[in-house]
């Protein structure tokens, strides 16, 4: 496997602390082992916790409570918004705790809140303020869980199960995402939007207690002085290697503008769906389930593809049909009017498409950003990485709700088009760069790893 060249010093070890956190790869389970699969089944958990909150809280604010453009906004800039208060010193504290541990508190906390929107709803309290102080802590405490569990998979698998693991993880996530927004759709035409969130909760709380289940080999980082000036150390030394690593840095930039057109369009998808073309949460809730089965094949196609074709022409590739296949949204919009039946094809279409294209994307680049960072660093790598990326998201949710408001929300779906389709110029030619600055790259013909979804 190619972790980069020791004498590189973007990516050689940090003097001093290269033990820390994690054993040698021999100490570490395979992908078939019974701590991944525990860790591989909290992690389905939470993924269909948040696919389904995602739906539940989008619909509560514009059936329930009768949202426009703009408060749908407000919402989906509050679950965002955290990668910019708290993203960079998050990443700092992942590295001095056990990341298990990390993300058990994160799921305990976001199954709690979620719980209150059901619960307030019943008791007739439930208002817009409500949602966004929710979608606040539950974006919080998923920042602390990304960052430890894109930190933990190289602390419990070895080197050359990084790929695969990632990939299953991948496809897990979509597989449990596929009956998830569906299901929750159907339940909304029997029960109300805020009462479907209790399957929400119950998610996030199966997911905590399946994580406490889990035993590894990680030890707990040594400790560090205290301090305002040791956090902004650590966290200047995650930024420095996003920095000055040319593999990470393209990839921040690229995922930085992906995020911020993904955003866009996610952000208007639920009032387009539900307000201008008049479907039924059903119909959104398929629509995200054939999204996720899109998601299914660009994750198990990620590690074939990768050694075929190498880390950039997957990551090109999967950039570019992505957002292609974006397009069906405003599409379907304009056909709307004269054929109905032709436009909720092209949203189920272009939904399948769109997250095929991100998941053979995102696998790749999440399991090359891994393999090139030192092991004392990961935690404040992912940490920078979506603070950058998740930063813009709020402005992006902002930026949805304005355009939708004064241009339309089909116009400002387009705008989310060509943006995606920029996206792809930072990752161009990138198999030559981490051939040079990181290590040998997987290229066609040559098995880097043993990478099986």
């Amino acid at each position: 496997m190619a972790t980069g060249r020791q004498d590189d010093p973007a990516v050689a070890p940090v003097p001093g602390r290269a033990g820390r956190g994690r054993r040698p790869d021999k100490a570490r389970r395979p992908v078939g082992s019974a701590g991944f699969a525990r860790f591989w089944f909290g992690q389905t958990l939470s993924q269909f916790g948040a696919r389904i909150g995602t739906l539940g809280l989008s619909v509560t604010a514009v059936e329930a409570l009768d949202a426009g453009s703009g408060e749908v906004g407000v919402l989906g800039a509050a679950s965002t918004v955290c990668y910019l208060l708290v993203g960079l010193p998050a990443g700092a504290w992942v590295d001095r705790a056990l990341k298990r541990r990390t993300m058990m508190w994160a799921a305990l906390v976001r199954g709690a809140v979620v719980l209150s929107v059901p619960v307030l709803w019943l008791a007739g309290g439930l208002h817009m303020g409500v949602l966004y102080a929710v979608a606040l802590v539950v974006g919080l405490a998923t920042v602390f869980f990304d960052v430890a569990s894109q930190s933990y998979v190289p602390l419990l698998v070895p080197a050359d199960d990084i790929g695969p693991a990632n990939a299953r993880l991948e496809a897990t996530a979509q597989v449990s995402a596929l009956g998830g927004p569906a299901l929750a759709g159907l339940a909304m035409r029997v029960v109300s939007a805020p009462v479907v969130l209790l399957a929400d909760s119950l998610a996030y709380l199966g997911g905590f207690l399946v994580l406490a289940g889990v035993r590894d080999d990680e030890r707990k980082p040594a400790p560090v002085a205290a301090g305002a000036g040791r956090l902004r150390a650590d966290i200047a030394e995650g930024l420095r290697f996003v920095r000055d690593q040319p593999v990470v840095r393209r990839l921040a930039v690229s995922m930085g503008v992906s995020n911020f057109f993904a955003t866009m369009v996610a952000t208007l998808i639920p009032v387009l769906v539900l307000r201008t073309l008049g479907f039924d949460p059903f119909t959104l809730g398929l629509i995200m389930t054939c999204g996720a089965a899109g998601g299914v094949l660009g994750a198990l196609l990620a590690p074939v593809a990768r050694r075929r074709f190498g880390d950039g022409k997957v990551m090109a590739a999967g950039l570019l049909t992505a957002a292609l296949f974006t397009a069906a949204g405003p599409a379907a919009a304009t056909v709307a009017p004269h054929h109905r039946a032709v436009a909720g094809a092209l949203l189920l279409a272009g939904e399948f498409g769109m997250t095929a294209g991100a998941l053979l994307f995102n696998v790749t680049q999440v399991s090359l950003r891994q393999r090139l960072c030192p092991a004392p660093l990961l935690g404040r790598m992912n940490a920078s990485i979506r603070f950058v990326v998740w930063g813009g998201m709020p402005l992006a949710s902002l930026a949805a709700g304005w355009l939708g408001t004064h241009a339309g929300v089909t116009a400002a779906l387009w705008a989310g088009v060509v943006g995606g389709v920029v996206t792809v110029l930072p990752v161009l030619g990138i198999d030559r760069i981490v051939a040079a600055h990181g290590g040998p790259a997987a290229r066609p013909g040559r098995a880097a790893h043993r990478e099986v979804a």
